[in-house]
């Protein structure tokens, strides 16, 4: 608990409990900050903040007020600082990773985490947020300042030494990272995403640019990125990782198989050679990453390695098997690039068909719908289109955006609920098939037009198996 007072200068010195941007989540003691978002102006609820209890209001109008109001300049722009003093961040002393890029950053940031160990080193990203006393969800891979700093300070309450973190370039175009300065970072690899949300590919380029400017130690680059030297032109000391002798870290050899990957990297002259759970080539590229930020903050390769063992990353490339005759694949991926990659890793696999279930998000960047389609009909055998997260559009004009561009219609078909997609992909799989159930991973959630329901797709894939497995039992 804090005064309000001690938070910024005012004479008030009403006791504050908790600070809420959101009005339905305020409890008695709060402090209530009137941010304004892209669609909302939290001035417009301050009467329902004071009636959950708010013992106090930050605001950018002039407001009559039942409870003391403060009035400054910008409440978007304070409300990080608001937040550090509250959870006394600056006394905690915890080194924050950040990762960034368009594919990879939570293989590479949970990565990270097992390769500190989880007793030392919280995560925060599209999985939620975990360390090894606990875990949680987050409603965003990159959260406001109310949850960032209140997550720092349970991670330090924790035993946690070190913090990775997923650093979106959503996260910094809203300015929930603006106040923040990472001890080591790096980046995976940049490709076209999100320009509903920025307005242009430059525009999401340079807030993913914003990582390497506001670390203050080394940056981790790949090297093979076209984006490499932007971001060392930005960075104050970077690293490199990639398949040139001359990176700091050199990927020297790799052999995929079904079931792990053998690895072969350099290091300062050193060749180290191990067996990775991570599957595909762009595993093997998260990892050097992963291990490239670990290294530059100190710790020993040999000690990287042997934890590299346990490395589990919920949601990508996750295989279910529950004693059918065919495999089935979740993963999380979602853009062009992503998905390109996962089907060019199940070819490793020795598979007959490669049957895709996806979808696209509504809401988000709708130019990459009919790449997203034309990439999977080119990669594999075929593809069911469902709903994805459709929010306020309907899934049907979605999903005509995504196959507008596809010439062959016998080779996909339309479901539009996805647990029915799902039914139907593993109902029509044959033995030694595969069946790719892409977009969302391990997500517990559909956004729907009105509604948020709980869905989960490694769940829905299970029961369809068993249906499947019932059947088949009953038949012979």
């Amino acid at each position: 608990m804090k005064k309000l007072n001690e938070l910024l200068k005012t004479e008030y010195d009403v006791n504050v409990t908790g600070i809420k941007i959101n009005s339905k989540e305020v409890e008695k003691g709060d402090l209530f900050v009137c941010i304004k978002g892209v669609k909302t102006d939290r001035h417009d609820f301050i009467d329902e903040a004071i009636k959950n209890g708010a013992s106090c209001i930050i605001g950018e109008k002039d407001i009559e007020c039942s409870i003391p109001y403060v009035k400054v300049k910008n409440t978007n722009y304070i409300l990080p600082d608001l937040c550090r003093k509250f959870y006394d961040f600056d006394r905690l002393n915890l080194k924050i990773i950040g990762v960034t890029g368009t594919d990879g950053k939570t293989t590479t940031a949970t990565s990270i985490q097992y390769l500190i160990g989880r007793d030392k080193c919280g995560y925060i990203g599209t999985n939620g947020v975990s360390c090894l006393k606990w875990t949680k969800d987050s409603p965003n891979s990159t959260p406001d300042p109310t949850l960032l700093y209140k997550y720092f300070r349970e991670f330090y309450d924790a035993g946690c030494e070190y913090v990775v973190m997923e650093a979106s370039s959503e996260g910094f175009l809203r300015g929930r990272l603006d106040d923040l300065y990472f001890t080591a970072g790096g980046y995976t690899n940049i490709t076209w995403e999100h320009i509903n949300v920025h307005g242009s590919f430059e525009n999401y380029v340079k807030c993913k640019l914003r990582l390497a400017s506001q670390t203050t130690g080394k940056f981790i680059i790949n090297q093979e990125d076209e984006f490499h030297d932007r971001f060392k032109e930005k960075s104050l000391n970077s690293l490199s990782y990639g398949e040139d002798p001359k990176c700091d870290l050199y990927i020297k050899n790799y052999t995929i198989t079904p079931k792990y990957t053998n690895v072969v990297f350099v290091y300062q002259n050193e060749e180290y050679s191990f067996i990775s759970p991570l599957l595909g080539k762009f595993n093997v590229y998260n990892l050097a990453c992963a291990m490239l930020i670990c290294l530059s903050l100190g710790f020993d390769m040999e000690t990287l390695i042997e934890n590299a063992m346990n490395i589990d990353v919920s949601g990508r490339l996750e295989m279910i098997n529950i004693g059918q005759k065919f495999k089935v694949m979740v993963d999380y991926a979602h853009t062009p690039n992503g998905i390109k990659s996962i089907l060019e890793f199940v070819r490793v696999l020795e598979v007959n068909r490669a049957i895709v279930v996806i979808g696209s998000a509504g809401e988000r960047d709708y130019k990459k719908r009919p790449i997203m389609g034309k990439t999977v009909i080119e990669n594999a055998d075929y593809a069911i289109f469902t709903y994805e997260d459709p929010r306020s559009e309907d899934p049907r004009d979605i999903i005509k955006e995504m196959v507008s561009e596809i010439e062959d219609e016998s080779k996909y078909e339309i479901v539009i609920d996805r647990s029915k997609a799902i039914k139907r992909a593993i109902d029509i799989a044959s033995e030694n098939d595969i069946v790719l159930i892409l977009g969302k991973g391990n997500e517990t959630y559909e956004k729907l037009k009105d509604k948020t329901i709980y869905f989960n797709d490694i769940e829905e894939a299970k029961k369809s198996i068993q249906e499947r497995l019932n059947r088949e039992v009953l038949i012979h």
